[in-house]
């Protein structure tokens, strides 16, 4: 893998805006006609959010993180992708590098809604 180089700095303010926090994947749907996105049904402790991910193909069983903890950020605006609007975003490790995608998960367990940061 070539290590991608880092993107220009950011301030503290500008990174205290993005809201990442845990959250437990309590269900996953298949998305009609697309073959990577599929939708998560997120357990966030003061509410459930829907979130759009392209994870179909990067797992031999996609259901295998069902009732794990990830990080999710927050505070996108919500998108319509097939159909289903997303309110987050999948915070993930190795896409954008072409490495098989892994979820970006707390050491020990923490409860839903936990801040990053």
């Amino acid at each position: 893998m070539n290590v991608a180089p880092i993107k220009p700095i950011v301030s503290m303010q500008a990174l205290d805006q993005v809201d990442i926090r845990v959250g437990t994947i309590e269900a996953l749907f298949d998305i009609e006609g697309s073959d990577k996105l599929m939708e998560l049904r997120v357990n966030f402790g003061d509410h459930l959010r829907t979130i759009v991910a392209g994870i179909k193909q990067e797992r031999a069983d996609p259901c295998e993180i069902v009732g794990k903890q990830a990080l999710f950020v927050l505070n996108l605006e919500p998108k319509k992708m097939r159909g289903v609007v997303s309110e987050g975003m999948l915070f993930d490790i190795g896409y954008a590098d072409g490495v098989r995608p892994v979820l970006a998960v707390p050491e020990t367990p923490v409860p839903n809604g936990t801040r990053a940061g």
